[in-house]
């Protein structure tokens, strides 16, 4: 059976997890978590430039891995081209192997998610004084891709309904 994959992506504290794990009981399906936050939870040091690498190939080893137990829809929390706008913000490079799949690995949709949650501070956000510019990196990435997308703004139960409108849409 061919599932349509689901991107959530979009800069730090937009609510991606939250979404993720939303829409995947709404359509009763699975959810791909972000594995940068498991990975970098039980590192031992700061992370460095091949550490985002890791996460990347660990991050599409897992999707590959929960396909076969989605129903219909995989939705993944975080997609490549976070682990890129991430590499070249921080270090200002990305690996190859992450720009090649991003153009071999596409989603039926990607969810950007809008900057107008409240920002929440986590031990691994590192800038809530660029929300704007990083959703615009974001932005003018799947724009420039010509990647199927849209931008899932308001709270709570407004913003799961807003998300839920675009992938029926799909479906």
């Amino acid at each position: 059976m061919l599932i349509k994959r689901i991107a959530i992506t979009g800069p730090e504290s937009t609510g991606k997890s939250t979404l993720s794990e939303q829409l995947a009981a709404h359509y009763n399906t699975v959810w791909v978590p972000e594995y940068a936050r498991e990975y970098i939870d039980k590192l031992n040091r700061p992370y460095v430039l091949s550490d985002i690498l890791k996460i990347a190939k660990m991050q599409l080893k897992n999707e590959n891995l929960l396909a076969s137990k989605a129903n219909k829809l995989l939705i993944c929390d975080t997609e490549l081209i976070v682990t890129k706008i991430w590499s070249e913000h921080r270090y200002k490079s990305c690996d190859k192997w992450i720009l090649k799949n991003i153009e071999n690995h596409k989603y039926d949709l990607y969810l950007l998610c809008n900057i107008d949650t409240p920002w929440e501070y986590d031990p691994q956000r590192e800038h809530p004084h660029l929300r704007q510019h990083l959703f615009d990196l974001y932005y003018n990435e799947l724009k420039t891709r010509k990647l199927p997308f849209e931008i899932v703004s308001d709270i709570g139960n407004q913003r799961l309904e807003n998300a839920v409108r675009f992938i029926d849409r799909l479906l």
